[in-house]
């Protein structure tokens, strides 16, 4: 599966915003964009980003392919999922994205970061009803049961974000049992249930060109 491998802190500087894909470096005050913040790169400091027209919805595309961790074939497949598909196709779209199974185990708080939960579901340590998923697009239902494997309840990257997770309030369209490891899909999520400033109709503007 092809994913991207470089360096995560400048994704953010990129985008002027913490997309929180370090998991808890991110929350700890020590993400690079706290730091240094500005775009990467040799001019980044000086640089003046055009922020109108094609360049704004080219970055808000660039921002949700980066929070949700996929590569553009990936993205763009998705989106014409979405537009295939009855109402807003902007909501649609993030609504796609919500459901992916990686995206489901994250906002569960079985990892803390959904690289780490797309490493999890690719490494066999999810359940799905029962049956292990190791695709980390796998759509989930509604009445679908998300588990993990008992070697997974035992790694310390797990216990450690569910640890972390004790003060978040799981999503509602998740009946969550942390003591279990496992959650219930009770309803389809939302574009409210998106909590990321995301401005979707830029992004349909983009691929309607």
């Amino acid at each position: 599966m092809a994913r991207y491998i470089g360096p995560t802190g400048k994704l953010s500087r990129r985008e002027g915003i913490n997309l929180f894909l370090k998991g808890r470096r991110d929350t700890s005050g020590k993400a690079a964009i706290e730091k240094r913040n500005y775009p990467p790169g040799q001019h980044g400091r000086n640089a003046k980003p055009k922020t109108q027209g094609y360049g704004l919805q080219l970055r808000e595309k660039q921002k949700v392919k980066r929070i949700y961790g996929l590569l553009e074939r990936q993205f763009r497949r998705t989106f014409d999922r979405a537009n295939q598909q009855k109402g807003v196709v902007g909501e649609t779209l993030l609504i796609l994205l919500e459901r992916r199974l990686d995206s489901a185990v994250f906002r569960m708080g079985f990892a803390a970061s959904r690289a780490q939960s797309r490493q999890l579901v690719g490494h066999g340590h999810v359940r799905v009803n029962g049956k292990k998923v190791d695709i980390a697009s796998f759509e989930v239902n509604l009445g679908d049961e998300i588990s993990l494997s008992e070697r997974a309840t035992k790694l310390q990257f797990v216990a450690d974000a569910i640890e972390d997770a004790k003060g978040r309030t799981a999503p509602r369209w998740i009946e969550l049992d942390p003591a279990a490891r496992k959650g219930k899909v009770k309803a389809m999520p939302s574009r409210d249930d998106v909590n990321f400033p995301i401005q979707e109709q830029l992004i349909v503007e983009l691929y309607s060109k």
